[in-house]
């Protein structure tokens, strides 16, 4: 095995420590974000879904105001809004780079993706079932708990799966501007350095964790689905 790796892919042999650094760095910032970002996005399209019209709680302002915001944020790309946020970034963590630059970015970049989506799974809820809830006296409160939230589940699923495949994206874009990560070391070493190996590895790393993330969502969906 050693020997195939040094004959095929010898700048990843000579550079496996570093290779195994940035799969980490990846790891952390997919993880943290995720946690962050994710729930953020899902309460942001919680809101969404019970101020617009017809909600649960039905507030105009609310729902046009959040919508708004939530569009503008989507509209710029990634890399350009890590430059835009780099004073912001420092203020909160420190630094504009490395991974805890990268995180701060990335968390805005993906709530705007996850609430949409999160908003598009819950309007495919049932209308019928909260009306059938609210004509029985249920609290709004318990309904978005116990009916919205549970009947939506399949669709909640797949939309964190799709976040999760978009943050990885997004990790490697911030690697381009020093986030660190798989992204860092397929640029700093595949690219300025013409280390095919070292992004062919790079690339087929990340299609093998994307497939896996894709294929146990799908799966737990299929599995929720009624």
């Amino acid at each position: 095995m050693k020997e195939l790796l040094i004959r095929y892919l010898p700048n990843v042999f000579e550079l496996q420590d570093y290779f195994l650094q940035s799969i980490k760095e990846t790891a952390i910032m997919v993880l943290i974000t995720g946690a962050i970002g994710l729930s953020l996005g899902v309460i942001t399209g919680i809101i969404l879904v019970v101020t617009d019209k017809g909600g649960l709680y039905e507030n105009s302002t609310v729902h046009s105001l959040l919508g708004r915001v939530i569009n503008v944020v989507r509209s710029i790309p990634f890399v350009i809004l890590i430059a835009l946020m780099v004073t912001f970034t420092r203020f909160l963590v420190g630094t504009a780079i490395g991974v805890k630059g990268a995180i701060v970015p990335m968390v805005v970049g993906v709530i705007p993706l996850a609430s949409r989506l999160t908003e598009q799974a819950l309007l495919e809820t049932d209308p019928g079932v909260l009306e059938a809830g609210r004509s029985m006296g249920i609290s709004r409160g318990y309904l978005i708990r116990h009916v919205m939230i549970p009947e939506a589940l399949p669709g909640l699923i797949r939309a964190v799966v799709t976040c999760f495949i978009s943050l990885i994206g997004l990790t490697a874009m911030a690697g381009s501007v020093g986030g660190g990560g798989i992204g860092s070391f397929a640029i700093r070493y595949g690219y300025n350095r013409y280390m095919e190996d070292v992004t062919i590895v790079c690339v087929l790393f990340l299609l093998i964790l994307v497939s896996i993330i894709q294929s146990l969502g799908n799966r737990a969906a299929d599995r929720l689905t009624h």
